[in-house]
C-alpha cells in the first residue's frame, strides 16, 4: 500500500509460472499491467526507466516466462525499445540476482554514482518477501504490489509465512527454544 518511489530508473516484474507451456495467466497478467501502471506514472514525473519482465524457462513451458511476459505487453501497445528480458531465473531471488546484475551493467554503481533505482513489481502476497529478499541483495529500490485474487491469498499467504520463516530458520530457532526454555527455568528458579 505504500506510494510509489518518486523517481527510478527500473521497473522490474516478476514472473509466475505460464499456463499452456506459453499463456500468461492472470495471476501474471495482474502483476504485468501493475508494472505497466508504475512505468506510466514514473514516465509521468519526467523519469525514463525502463522495464525488465524476470522469469526463465521451466520445464514445462515452451517459452520463457520473460519471452511470454514481454509479448503480453507488446501486444497491449507497450513500446518494446522500453523492454529487457531477463529470462534465466527460476526463483524470486534469482529473478532480482540476475535483474540487479542487468541493472548493473547498464548503470555501474560506482562513489559518485549510487547503484540504479527500482520499483519491483509482484504479486500483493509476494511484495514483502520479495522487499526481503531485495535487500538482502543489495538492490536500491522498493516492491509493490498487484492486485490478487481473493479465494488465492489463504494459500499464498501461508506459503510466503512459511518462506519467510524458513529464510530465518537461525533467528526463528532460536526464538522458538527461548519459549521453551524461559518457562522451564522459571519453574526451576522458582
Amino acid at each position: 500500500k505504500l506510494p510509489v518511489t518518486r523517481r527510478a530508473d527500473y521497473v522490474v516484474v516478476l514472473g509466475a509460472g505460464l499456463l499452456d507451456g506459453g499463456q500468461v495467466p492472470r495471476l501474471l497478467a495482474s502483476r504485468l499491467e501493475r508494472g505497466r501502471v508504475v512505468y506510466e506514472k514514473l514516465a509521468s514525473r519526467g523519469a525514463d526507466p525502463l522495464l525488465i519482465v524476470s522469469g526463465g524457462k521451466g520445464g514445462d513451458e515452451q517459452v520463457s516466462e520473460a519471452a511470454a511476459m514481454a509479448r503480453y505487453l507488446t501486444e497491449r501497445g507497450f513500446p518494446a525499445g522500453r523492454l529487457i528480458l531477463e529470462d534465466r531465473s527460476a526463483s524470486t531471488g534469482e529473478n532480482l540476482q540476475f535483474s540487479k546484475a542487468i541493472m548493473d551493467q547498464q548503470r555501474p554503481p560506482s562513489p559518485g554514482n549510487p547503484s540504479a533505482r527500482c520499483v519491483i513489481v509482484t504479486s500483493g502476497f509476494h511484495a514483502f518477501r520479495a522487499a526481503i529478499i531485495a535487500r538482502r541483495l543489495g538492490i536500491n529500490g522498493q516492491a509493490t504490489g498487484a492486485r490478487t485474487a481473493g479465494y488465492y491469498w489463504p494459500g499464498a499467504m501461508l506459503r510466503e509465512f512459511a518462506a519467510v520463516l524458513y529464510s530465518y530458520k537461525v533467528v526463528n530457532a532460536g526464538v522458538c527454544a527461548l519459549i521453551v526454555v524461559l518457562p522451564l527455568a522459571y519453574d526451576v528458579v522458582r
